[in-house]
């Protein structure tokens, strides 16, 4: 968990007016992504910066309207709208940095040519690999996939990747098109990844790996260290088949001694609860929390599980488990080897593996009431990396690096 940006002192004069843009997901279907924006929108106007921003949400679309839904897939390459309000923003705000988020479905690339025209530069946080991929993962059927390619998404179509053959082929023919123009390599001056396995992906897809820095989520929820002494390990995310939760139960077929309790909800929530009650599982399904009632659990948790089996980004539970003094259980995969410090700050093993997760959890959970060193190392890892005020530290030294940048004017 290392940051690419300058230190501060380096830098000239920060930053004083940001754009932030995001296309939020559905209100009904929170993701970590909308978190991570809101809580660096709330971060940088606290530090005195001034923000406005540009949003677009995915209820606007409404899917069971097929004009609507063509007129949505038919824009994906370009959105007129977006450069439109844009360009308003930008003559009225005058920011010395524009920042996108999440772009897709509706604002689509097409808003870094408002920045280019207007001389403002532009900054991308990669908070998945949707420029990579169309359904954002580099996950199919059960396991990574990595068919894809810049110059080909025919598999993504082949497989029906995003919801179906023929929505997949808008994205596809999108991206297809998007990487041969040079939009993802020549119209970002700066991307922000959120770990070095990420860096690498989108630097090996022909993004320079000198243009990416690297910064990780944080949490703005600062507890007191807990003690784990609840007596239980704890999940908490989505349920989704690629977060692992086939292989958690599994594992608990073996830790019938060891209480789960699982946070979240998603597609797999009656499924797994059926599985758990059949099987007579040690689990407990608590539903969505509040942000601040899932952080309590973690602190009295003797351990978190994260036994994800796709590239994960950078989950905001970790940050939230550190600043908990949790230690983690963690499939070694992706970026994941790079967040849980083997034998310091939590157990590493190989994803998709029961047998694995289960023998790391008893480990643990066998010795829990000596784990208090990994607790502080947890709790020592959020402070020096993962605290609001390293990460604003990290951001405003990527705006430095970019702002003497202008921009030529391009054609619209």
């Amino acid at each position: 968990m290392h940051a690419a940006a300058r230190p501060l002192a380096e830098t000239s004069r920060p930053v004083q007016r940001v754009l932030l843009v995001h296309n939020r997901y559905r209100r009904g279907a929170p993701a970590g992504e909308d978190n991570a924006f809101d809580q660096e929108v709330d971060m940088l106007r606290n530090a005195g910066i001034e923000v406005d921003m540009y949003l677009r949400s995915n209820d606007e679309v409404r899917e069971s309207n097929p004009v609507a839904a063509a007129a949505i897939a038919f824009g994906m390459a370009h959105s007129r709208r977006t450069v439109r309000d844009l360009r308003a923003i930008i003559a009225r705000f005058q920011p010395e940095v524009v920042h996108f988020h999440n772009t897709f479905p509706l604002i689509t690339a097409s808003g870094y040519l408002a920045c280019r025209e207007a001389g403002v530069p532009v900054v991308q946080t990669l908070h998945n690999y949707r420029i990579l991929c169309s359904e954002a993962s580099l996950y199919r059927d059960g396991a990574t996939c990595n068919l894809c390619s810049p110059s080909s998404h025919f598999n993504a179509v082949r497989y029906g990747c995003y919801r179906s053959r023929v929505a997949s082929f808008f994205v596809a023919r999108t991206l297809e098109s998007q990487w041969r123009s040079g939009v993802f390599a020549n119209h970002v001056d700066r991307y922000i990844a959120l770990t070095e396995f990420a860096a690498q992906r989108f630097a090996a897809a022909g993004i320079g790996r000198e243009r990416i820095s690297i910064k990780p989520n944080f949490t703005r929820y600062v507890p007191e260290p807990g003690d784990g002494g609840g007596g239980y390990v704890l999940f908490a995310g989505k349920l989704q088949a690629q977060k692992g939760l086939g292989t958690l139960l599994r594992a608990w077929r073996r830790l019938a001694q060891v209480p789960l309790r699982i946070v979240g909800t998603g597609p797999l929530d009656s499924e797994l609860r059926a599985q758990a009650a059949e099987q007579r599982l040690n689990i407990e399904f608590l539903g969505m929390r509040p942000r601040h009632e899932t952080i309590q659990l973690m602190r009295g948790a003797a351990a978190l599980v994260l036994p994800s089996e796709w590239y994960e980004g950078f989950p905001l539970v970790v940050s939230e488990a550190y600043a908990s003094g949790t230690p983690i259980v963690a499939s070694r995969i992706g970026g994941l080897p790079e967040l849980v410090r083997e034998g310091v700050t939590g157990v590493l093993f190989e994803p998709g593996n029961a047998d694995a997760l289960a023998e790391s959890v008893e480990a643990l959970w066998g010795r829990r009431a000596e784990l208090a060193p990994m607790r502080r190392a947890c709790r020592a890892v959020f402070d020096a990396e993962l605290s609001e005020g390293r990460n604003l530290e990290m951001l405003l030294g990527i705006y430095a690096r970019v702002k003497p940048y202008s921009r030529p004017t391009a054609e619209t």
